[in-house]
């Protein structure tokens, strides 16, 4: 008697080698997807409480290269910081080409420009006979040159930049940096702005007055009843 064995099933017919690539760059895809979703969520708003803290591979980072200080020089100084004027204005500088309409060629800027100006009397290197003693008065005559104003000193944490417009050729050039120094021209600009104000602002008349009280209480408590104090130009 013969018995029949049942015909193998025949094996099963693997998917074709394009299908295989297919669900590869599909997969490969989706987990793409969801590492820059998990970045962006832990740069933009903080890492999601209910993933495991892993720190952000992409995160900035700042590197410091910079030089040691070297001290070039020392000044002794001998002189008297009588007066400091505060002061702030608004520059508006427009730089741009007749005939050029304003979105192809033109710059304009506001920056707001805050800073100080001291007012000094020097001290030292006096001339002979600058100090004149009256023993029979009893009183002394103080003779010194007047108050200088020095350079101005901007606040760079007051002072910005409020607004700026620029025309596409001027982009361009930012971009192939062909300006570097254009800030620092606002900035000079600034400075002697502020500059021109001090020297109407009565900051040196101001000087002169706190130095005169200053040497009269001074030598008033040495004892002399009167004190006199005069500035002469050189």
């Amino acid at each position: 008697m013969t018995t029949d064995n049942p015909a193998p099933e025949p094996a099963p017919t693997p998917a074709p080698a394009p299908e295989r690539r297919r669900w590869l760059f599909r997969l490969v895809g989706a987990a793409a997807l969801v590492a820059v979703v998990l970045i962006g969520a832990g740069v933009v708003g903080g890492w999601p409480g209910w993933l495991p803290q892993v720190s952000n591979p992409f995160s900035e980072r700042t590197t410091d290269r910079s030089q040691p200080v070297v001290l070039k020089s020392i000044q002794d100084l001998s002189r008297f910081t009588a007066a400091s004027g505060n002061f702030e204005v608004v520059i508006d500088v427009e730089r741009d080409r007749r005939f050029i309409p304003d979105v192809i060629l033109n710059e304009r800027t506001l920056f707001v420009a805050a800073g100080t100006v001291d007012a000094h009397v020097e001290f030292g290197g006096l001339a002979e006979g600058a100090l004149v003693v009256d023993e029979a008065t009893n009183s002394v005559q103080v003779t010194l040159p007047p108050p200088q104003l020095e350079p101005p000193n901007l606040d760079h944490d007051r002072s910005y930049v409020y607004a700026e417009q620029r025309g596409v050729i001027n982009r361009f050039r930012d971009f192939l940096g062909e300006d570097p120094n254009r800030q620092q021209q606002v900035f000079q600009l600034a400075e002697r702005r502020i500059a021109e104000a001090a020297l109407a602002s009565g900051l040196a008349e101001r000087a002169e007055e706190n130095t005169r009280k200053l040497l009269q209480g001074m030598l008033r408590s040495l004892g002399f009843e009167t004190v006199s104090v005069t500035f002469v130009s050189p």
